[in-house]
């Protein structure tokens, strides 16, 4: 029996407001099983940490910024109610000699009890946050904030372990001034040596808005067609090309560069050389950017043990197609009909293949409710840009172009020139075969999840076999799937036989 769509709690809404050192947030999520959707996701750049070296004291015009934000989430909140709320405040609360009296003005100005974490606890939800988005991740996860960075390491079955906090985020090493290259190094590596041992990695997984801008200007400079900063890669020798050319420029140079937030122009250049730093200082190979952090390093804890073994990459699909499919159980179904074919065949992704065929199968419905005319096409843009964890680039391409090859015969994919940089040939023909099955299962059973249970496919040496149970014949192999189990057999170089 294939897992049931109906095993997954109901879906709830939940905000997170996070006053940090740099921003005030407030996200409202859906949480459906372990996906996370953000549906709301308002911010404002107040600077709370921006006086905290000098003064001892949070920013006033920072402070006033961000007391006007959370009075107009108070209101935001008040009209359209989630089940849970959640505030929390980081470095520049936690370490402003003012800032138990701010937080007892937002109480009284908005409601909101803000918990202020420590340094450890701050960390500890990065890397849950990391771990949310992939639960697969290894090494060692930093979460740059406006006036610190934490460091914790994710241990060998993927949990984290071992944290620290450390004052180098860009208020703390003197941002808004134009960086002093050669003093700002001095003041992280003194503060980067003590820990160089304890969290030596190969990969860092970089968490913060700050990073996540440099990801972007990346993709820029290598004309990168993909502009999906989650689980963006870079090696070691370009994101340190990267952190120096950022460093370099001057605040008017940034200005000019597109895909860089205005907002940030004073602190990009600081956050570039802890960048630097960290990659020389602890010897890293891989840069993975991280769109999750502590908000859903949050939301990850809340949830039940049950729920957070989910698989993030087969959840988030299967809540996708479920506000538009029209057959829980289908994905499920296509799973078990596919695998002990797909099985046999020589792995695409390693050991992901397995994960990936259940993704792909639980898109199966996403193009029920459109036209026919423009169901491959949409379906295809919808997968290759979803906001769904637990997937690498090359793997969001694979599920697009499977998708895409559902709805449609067609060899070549939109964005033709995205997907050939991005998947091999190989990957890609892989995913034409894996979209044609699903095309197949879904055509020979009517998307009928207990009828698609009197057939079966398989491969046999040279040959795919597709059968049908004793007095079924008739009913379910007829010219329309002969011709779609054609396909497929063409797309995986075999011959097709029916019986």
């Amino acid at each position: 029996m294939w897992p049931r769509a109906d095993s997954r709690p109901e879906p709830r809404q939940a905000a997170v407001i996070d006053v940090g050192s740099n921003s005030v947030r407030l996200v409202v999520y859906r949480i459906d099983g372990r996906a996370l959707w953000t549906v709301f996701n308002e911010k404002a750049l107040a600077g709370l940490g921006r006086d905290l070296p000098a003064t001892g004291r949070l920013s006033q015009a920072g402070l006033e910024t961000a007391m006007t934000a959370l009075r107009r989430f108070r209101t935001l909140l008040d009209g359209w109610p989630p089940g849970d709320i959640t505030a929390a405040a980081t470095a520049a609360v936690r370490e402003a000699a003012d800032g138990p009296a701010f937080l007892r003005r937002v109480k009284a100005e908005t409601g909101f009890d803000v918990r202020v974490l420590s340094g450890e606890e701050e960390a500890r939800y990065a890397a849950l946050g990391v771990l949310a988005g992939d639960p697969s991740a290894q090494g060692v996860v930093g979460d740059l904030g406006g006036s610190s960075l934490e460091l914790i390491r994710l241990n060998g079955v993927g949990g984290p372990a071992d944290g620290a906090t450390l004052p180098l985020g860009p208020f703390a090493l003197g941002a808004p001034r134009a960086l002093d290259i050669d003093r700002t190094w001095r003041l992280v590596e003194t503060a980067l040596a003590p820990m160089t041992h304890r969290f030596r990695a190969r990969e860092f997984h970089a968490v913060g808005g700050a990073w996540r801008n440099l990801a972007l200007l990346h993709m820029q400079l290598a004309d990168y067609p993909l502009h999906v900063a989650h689980q963006y890669e870079m090696g070691r020798a370009d994101a340190l090309q990267l952190a120096r050319f950022v460093e370099r420029q001057s605040k008017s140079s940034l200005e000019r560069i597109e895909g860089v937030s205005k907002k940030r122009f004073d602190t990009l250049p600081y956050s570039a050389l802890v960048l630097e730093a960290l990659i020389e200082r602890l010897g890293v190979e891989r840069v993975v950017i991280s769109a999750y952090g502590v908000r859903e390093g949050m939301l990850l804890e809340s949830m039940t043990p049950e729920v957070r073994r989910q698989d993030p990459l087969i959840a988030g699909c299967e809540a996708l197609t479920a506000v538009r499919g029209l057959s829980p159980e289908l994905g499920g179904a296509l799973e078990a009909w596919l695998t002990p074919a797909f099985e046999t065949l020589k792995p695409a992704f390693d050991d992901r293949d397995p994960v990936l065929l259940a993704a792909a199968c639980r898109l199966a419905d996403l193009g029920a409710r459109l036209h026919p005319d423009h169901r491959a096409d949409i379906a295809f843009e919808q997968v290759l840009r979803a906001p769904i964890a637990g997937m690498n680039h090359p793997e969001r391409a694979f599920l697009a172009c499977t998708a895409f090859s559902r709805h449609s015969s067609a060899t070549s994919t939109p964005q033709a020139g995205t997907v050939a940089r991005i998947l091999t040939a190989e990957r890609r023909q892989r995913a034409r075969a894996l979209g044609s099955a699903i095309r197949l299962g879904c055509d020979l059973s009517g998307r009928n999840a207990r009828l698609l249970e009197k057939s079966a496919l398989a491969l046999k040496g040279d040959r795919l076999v597709l059968t049908a149970a004793p007095g079924w014949e008739d009913m379910l192999l007829g010219e329309q799937v002969a011709k779609r189990a054609q396909t497929v057999a063409q797309a995986l170089k075999l011959k097709l036989e029916l019986g």
